[in-house]
């Protein structure tokens, strides 16, 4: 089994931060990647993943084992291929440093002028679809601390209030 680094492409990466997917697909990979080989993920210059390599060949399926979305590690090495194993496993050992999962609160919430509740709910899923996370705020909040709420666009933490807004411009 060999060790891998592989490039998230920035696109790729902006999708890979929104939606929670059990494996990555990327065109390309390192040459000689086959399955069972374990992968660093890079993206701008930081690990944000270990995956497994499942498939080879034009395409690398990788499926995740860890991840560092939100805590990414930087990387010295600009390009992809093979890792050193005592340089993967010093990444893979940060990785598992992971903070333990709580239960979070997550909502999304807009006015909607409708006939009915079936009409606002219908009215609801058009606009989420049609907005999507790089539009509509998310709101999210550990269980049983309201006041503790933050919004997310894009899944990076965004302010949505417009007086303070309207004080940094002042």
């Amino acid at each position: 089994m060999a060790q891998w680094s592989v490039i998230i492409d920035s696109e790729q990466w902006a999708t890979e931060r929104l939606f929670q997917q059990d494996v990555v697909v990327v065109r390309g990979g390192p040459a000689g990647a086959a399955a069972g080989d374990e992968a660093l993920l890079i993206a701008d210059g930081n690990v944000v993943g270990l995956a497994r390599v499942e498939k080879a060949g034009e395409y690398l399926a990788l499926a995740y084992q860890r991840r560092a979305f939100d805590e990414p590690i930087p990387f010295p090495a600009a390009t992809g291929g093979p890792v050193a194993e005592a340089d993967f496993r010093r990444y893979a050992d940060r990785l598992s440093r992971a903070q333990p999962k709580r239960s979070w609160l997550v909502s999304v919430a807009m006015p909607i002028e409708a006939t009915g509740p079936a009409e606002a709910v219908r009215q609801f899923w058009s606009h989420v679809n049609e907005l999507g996370p790089r539009e509509l705020p998310t709101y999210v909040w550990p269980s049983g601390d309201e006041l503790a709420m933050q919004a997310f666009v894009l899944g990076v933490e965004a302010n949505q209030d417009p007086e303070e807004d309207d004080e940094d411009e002042d």
